[in-house]
């Protein structure tokens, strides 16, 4: 150690230790200086200064990447798609949970650009989001991912959510359902939006019933489904729909813990589609069929273009908007002539 605080002011200071260690400037530094530097470096376990380095720069090779909640395992694939473009350039992403809060995003676009981070992804926006976001551009490029922001300039990589949710309605009706419900979630956030407008004028344009709304949920989790689940027996369990399509996975497994609990048998008695096929859905009772979300690739492209904005080229950057597939499984099935209200009469 004390040799190594010896010599560390003479590897910074050093004329071409710098650029020795810089691939950018070693072109400029003899063969037999970069040899003693790294030699020097190997032994002594010496670290650049990436901080100062990014000042002179100004740049921090690090994007701030945000997303709402990192307990749903959806969101897993799209982190590491994003990381996977970020370290092809030997970039860094720095993620932020907000738990779909508004002051929490606020807060955090506040500390990503007091750090300087070279690019934003906000994977968790609500409608109430948009001008902070906006004014955020002012400072640093910024890319919405996964929830579109409808009207908003800002470029976007997003899921067809709309034809996802008709996709779900298509899937049931082919079934033979004529009589289907939604938990719907969030209605100031893009994605739930989407899949209820697409879901809603599938069941239309098929001319099956779409039964009362029942509301929505305030966060797209587990809780939510639940309480909408319990709203739907309540409201409905003299004649429930034989049909759910819950808007995310997490609100289709809690839609089945209430079914169980009021002894109804997915898909027996009702049929049950979710969306984004999160990791191991395929592994809970019954396998969920669930509208896939590309999460990686979505992720990916979202690096990619917040990569391209850095870059600063003069071409146009285009967004990217990424086509549904549905994963069916055990938890749909054609439904029975009853419906499942004799179980709840008795």
């Amino acid at each position: 150690m004390l040799l190594y605080n010896r010599l560390r002011p003479w590897l910074t200071r050093c004329v071409g230790a710098g650029s020795a260690l810089d691939p950018a400037k070693a072109h400029l530094v003899k063969e037999e200086t970069i040899a003693r530097v790294r030699e020097a470096v190997k032994h002594l376990g010496y670290r650049g200064d990436h901080v100062a380095g990014s000042l002179r720069r100004r740049v921090t090779a690090t994007v701030g990447v945000i997303v709402a909640d990192l307990a749903n395992p959806f969101i897993a694939p799209v982190i590491h798609g994003i990381a996977k473009a970020l370290a092809a350039e030997q970039m860094l992403p720095l993620v932020f949970e907000t738990q779909d809060d508004g002051d929490q995003l606020k807060w955090g676009v506040d500390h990503l650009l007091s750090r300087h981070v070279d690019a934003i992804i906000v994977a968790g926006a609500r409608f109430g989001d948009r001008l902070v976001l906006e004014a955020a551009t002012r400072f640093t490029p910024l890319v919405i991912a996964v929830r579109g922001l409808p009207g908003s300039p800002l470029p976007h990589v997003l899921h067809d959510d709309r034809a996802g949710g008709a996709m779900a309605a298509r899937h049931l009706i082919g079934l033979g359902h004529t009589r289907l419900a939604e938990l719907r979630g969030p209605m100031d956030v893009g994605n739930f939006v989407a899949r209820h407008e697409g879901f809603r004028d599938a069941c239309q344009d098929a001319g099956v019933e779409l039964v009362d709304a029942l509301g929505f949920g305030t966060r797209p989790i587990r809780e939510e489904g639940e309480r909408l689940a319990s709203d739907l027996l309540g409201l409905h369990g003299g004649s429930l729909p034989t049909a759910v399509f819950a808007h995310n996975d997490l609100m289709a497994l809690g839609a089945v813990s209430v079914f169980r609990r009021h002894g109804l048998v997915c898909p027996r008695d009702v049929s049950l589609v979710g969306y984004n096929n999160s990791p191991t859905i395929d592994q809970v009772d019954p396998p969920l069929t669930s509208v896939a979300y590309p999460g990686i690739e979505v992720g990916q492209a979202a690096g990619l273009l917040a990569l391209q904005l850095i870059a600063r080229t003069d071409r146009p950057i285009a967004g990217a908007v990424f086509q549904p597939t549905i994963v069916v499984r055990e938890s749909t099935a054609p439904p029975r002539t009853t419906y499942a209200a004799s179980l709840l009469a008795t």
